[in-house]
C-alpha cells in the first residue's frame, strides 16, 4: 500500500463520517436501532449506510479487492474466511463503539485495515467528531494529524495503565481477572476499541487487553500500535492475526511488560495457554 492510497482512504474515511454518521448522531429513532447478539451489542441504521457506502468506495479506490464489514459478516460469518485467502482484503467497522453511538456519547469511530495475503499494511483510525485521523503504514509508523505517534514508556505492573475488555471472557478467566486488576496502576473500558487503540499508540495508556478478537475491531488497531513502537501477541503468545478470532489479546509498549501484564492478570488460568 502505498502513502497516496492511504491518502485516498482517510479521504473516503473522512467523508463518510461526515455525510453517513455524523448526520444520524443524536437523531436515531425508535426503529433505527437493533440488538445483535444481545442488549450490548448493537446496529444501527448509521451503521448499515456507512458499511454500505465505505464498501462502495473500498471497490473504487481498490478494484477487485475483497471487503469484510462488520455489519455483513455478522449476518454472514461465512464472509470471515475471505480475510486469511483475499490477494487484498479491506476489513471495516463502520462506527466502532455502536453502544456509545446509539446513547448519544461522542465516543466511537471508523476503522479500516487493508490487508495482503493475510497480512495488515495499512490502518485508518478516525474519530468524526473531531474529524481527525490516526493512520498507519506497514513498516512506516503511526501518525496523528501530522505527530508521529509513539507508545508509552514501560513501566512496572503496579504502575500501569490501561483497558481491561472482560465482559466476554468465559468464567472463570472473567471473574479472576477482573479480582486481579487491583494489581495494576488502573483499569477501565470505554467500550470503544477506536480510541483505545489511539489513547495506547499515542502513549495515553500503557496497555490494552481484550479476549473477543473480530478483526474489524483489531486488525487497524494492532498494525497502528505495532508502528507506534508497541508489542502485541495474544494470550499464549503467538502473533496477533486478522485471520485468527480467538486466544485474547495484550497490547504493551514491549515484551517485557506483555510478560508482567499477561503473569499479573492469566498466570495458571484455563484458556490462557
Amino acid at each position: 500500500m502505498t502513502e497516496a492510497e492511504l491518502a485516498d482512504l482517510v479521504a473516503l474515511i473522512r467523508d463518510v463520517g461526515r455525510t453517513e454518521i455524523m448526520t444520524r448522531f443524536r437523531r436515531l429513532g425508535p426503529g433505527d436501532v437493533h440488538e445483535k447478539t444481545g442488549p450490548l451489542d448493537l446496529a444501527t441504521v448509521a451503521d448499515e449506510a456507512g458499511e454500505a457506502a465505505l464498501a462502495a468506495g473500498l471497490r473504487r479506490l481498490f478494484p477487485g479487492c475483497v471487503v469484510v464489514g462488520e455489519e455483513a459478516a455478522s449476518a454472514d460469518p461465512a464472509r470471515l474466511d475471505e480475510i486469511a485467502e483475499a490477494d487484498l482484503c479491506c476489513i471495516i467497522d463502520p462506527i466502532d463503539g455502536t453502544f456509545n453511538y446509539a446513547a448519544g456519547v461522542p465516543m466511537f469511530g471508523i476503522m479500516v485495515a487493508v490487508v495482503q495475503r493475510g497480512q495488515t499494511v495499512g490502518a485508518v483510525i478516525h474519530d468524526p467528531v473531531m474529524d481527525d485521523t490516526a493512520t498507519a503504514l506497514a513498516g512506516s509508523g503511526a501518525w496523528l494529524v501530522g505527530r508521529r505517534l509513539r507508545v508509552a514508556a514501560p513501566a512496572p505492573a503496579n504502575e500501569m495503565a490501561g483497558n481491561v475488555s472482560w465482559r466476554f471472557m468465559p468464567e472463570p478467566m472473567r471473574s479472576t481477572v477482573c479480582a486481579r486488576l487491583p494489581r495494576l496502576g488502573g483499569a477501565w473500558d470505554f467500550r470503544c476499541a477506536a480510541h483505545q487503540y489511539r489513547m495506547a499508540a499515542a502513549g495515553s495508556c500503557h496497555f490494552l487487553v481484550f479476549h473477543r478478537l473480530l478483526p474489524w475491531d483489531h486488525a487497524a488497531g494492532v498494525l497502528l500500535h505495532t508502528e507506534a513502537g508497541g508489542y502485541s501477541a495474544r494470550l499464549d503468545g503467538t502473533p496477533y492475526s486478522p485471520a485468527r478470532f480467538d486466544g485474547g489479546l495484550i497490547c504493551a509498549p514491549d515484551r517485557a511488560c506483555w510478560e508482567a501484564l499477561r503473569g499479573e492478570l492469566f498466570n495458571d488460568l484455563e484458556g490462557a495457554n
